[in-house]
């Protein structure tokens, strides 16, 4: 959801229930703002109404390489990638509990699963998830476990690293704009003029390359990131990354002149500088990515392996179940 000024309002994502029909996704802490700011701009002639569910659903989420095969012991509905692709919605029935919402999406890089579950069922639905789970070795997940999986994987969160003055096409995400669309949707002026003026600062991952993680203090978020010796910005999200072996950050680069003023960022600009970050009044030399790296994953799946959280286009080709090879 964008503002007038093309920040985002929310990061949300909508599945297709039916025609005219559409169920909307939001971060748990933000549904009042989700809900206020869609009936500020519903219709007034009624044609659209809006119904707050959140109460009515209980949400699990799956993740890792065997969410496939457990969830394909607890439903009739085929989830080959041919079937279910990745980044795409399926209503289905879980351990003969109906009506459950699934969304092929996780925030992990990995294969995982998203299910609304009617409240009457949740328990039961979670008891054989962890029943026929156990022989793959099913284990719950804290939070920092899977913050470290996204900062990984270079997803953003809304709250984290988008707000309000933040805009798809400084995070990457220019490829989810649909410029060409037949209405006039919030915020397309204004992203249209900064496609035409370019960005003043652009979402990057930073790598630490001499950071010791168990000797060194770790970054925890708002530490000041320097190119070329001179300050650019700062991070907004950090963790350790159990793949890389190496304390990852993501933040915003800018080009400051002489005076302090932003201009223009370019990926070259980006690409060509030597960048340090700020940890505790230690400058640590990082790398700097501007697109989601290739993580290895046990299973991978063609689907879900071309979509990166940022880049420059999109080829809806590619979500296709043409292209899984089993």
């Amino acid at each position: 959801m964008q503002n007038e000024r093309g920040g985002y309002e929310n990061d949300c994502s909508i599945a297709r229930i039916a025609e005219n029909h559409y169920m909307m996704i939001a971060p748990t802490i933000q549904q009042t703002r989700c809900k206020v700011w869609l009936k500020r701009h519903l219709p007034r002639n009624g044609s659209v109404t809006l119904s707050d569910v959140t109460s009515m659903y209980t949400a699990i989420c799956i993740l890792g390489p065997f969410t496939r095969s457990l969830l394909s012991e607890l439903t009739d509905t085929d989830l080959s990638p041919s079937n279910f692709p990745f980044f795409t919605f399926m209503e289905l029935d879980v351990g003969l509990a109906n009506g459950i919402r699934a969304m092929n999406l996780t925030h992990t890089g990995e294969l995982g699963y998203v299910l609304y579950i009617p409240n009457e069922f949740a328990l039961h639905v979670y008891n054989r998830l962890m029943t026929v789970g156990e022989k793959y070795g099913i284990n719950h997940v804290g939070h920092y476990a899977t913050r470290s999986l996204r900062v990984e994987k270079f997803f953003a969160f809304w709250g984290q690293d988008l707000d309000t003055m933040t805009t798809p096409l400084e995070c990457g995400r220019t490829w989810r704009v649909k410029f060409d669309k037949d209405i006039e949707f919030i915020g397309r002026d204004a992203l249209l003029r900064q496609r035409e003026e370019g960005i003043r600062r652009q979402y990057v991952q930073l790598l630490l390359t001499d950071h010791d993680h168990e000797l060194d203090l770790w970054s925890w978020g708002g530490e000041p990131i320097y190119r070329d010796g001179n300050y650019c910005g700062r991070t907004t999200t950090t963790s350790y990354g159990f793949t890389f072996k190496k304390q990852v950050c993501l933040g915003f680069v800018q080009n400051l002149d002489k005076d302090g003023v932003p201009q223009q960022v370019t990926n070259d600009y980006v690409l060509s500088g030597h960048y340090e970050i700020d940890v505790a009044g230690i400058r640590y030399a990082a790398k700097v990515n501007l697109h989601s790296p290739h993580l290895p994953t046990k299973y991978p799946d063609k689907e879900r392996d071309v979509y990166q959280a940022t880049r420059k286009h999109h080829d809806p080709q590619q979500f296709l179940g043409r292209h899984y090879q089993p």
